[in-house]
């Protein structure tokens, strides 16, 4: 069975872009169907709505949540409508949360384009945002399928519980690393899982198929989340395409940090606190968290946990047949742990 542990920096065996073009080959035509279903769900007779999706659209993003829902329905048997149609409503969900997401952050970039808050401003934002997840409702109903709609409407109750529940212990300065897990759990992970879980509902009743796809998920959407909130620390805005350090500026508890803090002496963390304590960070104060958190070894605990998950999803697939598809969704696995955005 693979294993994996986190690659040294110099150590990567392929390039990022030779991985995705390898996951993605394997379903290339089945994308183009999503692609449809997905531009068709966005679709308004009303203008602006036309205009601010079409530059959702453009944006892209890697499509993980997409891929690995139709790479799952075909590890466990043949993709129909349903598969596209599940693949484009957990693409619609996600993104608008992102929508949401970036007004809450008031952030100024997504996916390196200008976010929508950032070219329409807030109201229209919010706006639109509700406006993709009814088209998400919509492509749910779509579906037919009793246990598909349980399994997301679920799911849409922890992404908000997921960020609410952050908020909450954060605020309270009572974010401990098994409150984390559960965040994490509930606002990223939730959404992988179920988006595995669905590319199995719509091609198979095997409650087995259900069971490994969303271990799967589940696993490879913790070691996901993980991998984010490093980006968070040590990313620039030019590699992950987004605003860095939104999270450490708003004093938001993430692995690395709350890890680090347990392992600082007293006067360590009084010093770390006085800088998570700026309300305006510089690029100066944040390179004195990274500098703090790495010698008092977050870094490296996170890189641990991440190669930690990406290998319990890996065992979730261990009774399938060595196939293109779940050969892809092994490479998801280390496309996770070498990807700079």
């Amino acid at each position: 069975m693979i294993k994996f542990q986190y690659p040294e920096p110099g150590k990567i065996s392929d390039s990022l872009k030779k991985i995705m073009k390898r996951i993605t080959a394997s379903i290339d035509t089945d994308m183009i169907e999503f692609e449809k279903e997905y531009s068709a769900a966005l679709h308004s007779d009303v203008g602006l709505i036309n205009t601010i999706g079409n530059y959702i659209i453009k944006q892209r993003g890697k499509r993980v949540r997409p891929l690995l829902t139709i790479l799952s329905s075909r590890v466990c048997g043949e993709p129909n409508i349903n598969s596209f149609r599940a693949a484009a409503l957990i693409e619609l969900l996600h993104v608008a949360t992102l929508v949401h997401d970036d007004v809450v952050d008031d952030a100024d970039l997504r996916r390196g384009f200008s976010s929508v808050n950032r070219v329409w401003k807030n109201k229209i934002s919010i706006l639109m945002g509700d406006y993709i997840l009814s088209k998400a409702l919509i492509n749910m109903i779509k579906l037919r399928n009793f246990d598909a709609l349980e399994l997301m409407s679920e799911t849409a109750e922890k992404l908000s519980s997921g960020e609410i529940l952050q908020m909450e212990k954060n605020l309270g300065k009572k974010m401990t690393e098994s409150y984390y897990y559960d965040v994490i759990y509930q606002k990223t992970a939730s959404l992988i899982s179920a988006c595995c879980e669905l590319g199995a509902i719509t091609t198979t009743n095997s409650h087995d198929d259900r069971s490994a796809m969303r271990a799967y998920g589940t696993n490879f959407g913790m070691a996901f989340q993980i991998k984010d909130d490093l980006f968070d620390l040590l990313g620039s805005e030019n590699e992950t395409g987004k605003d860095s350090g939104i999270d450490v500026k708003k004093n938001m508890m993430t692995l690395p940090l709350i890890i680090a803090k347990s392992n600082l002496t007293f006067s360590e963390n009084r010093k770390l606190n006085s800088v998570l304590g700026i309300k305006k960070k510089s690029k100066k104060d944040l390179k004195e968290i990274q500098r703090i958190v790495e010698k008092a070894g977050g870094f490296d605990y996170a890189k641990n946990k991440i190669a930690y998950y990406s290998n319990k999803a890996i065992e979730a697939l261990h009774t399938y047949p060595d196939t293109q598809y779940k050969q892809s969704m092994l490479d998801f696995v280390a496309f996770n742990m070498e990807r700079r955005n």
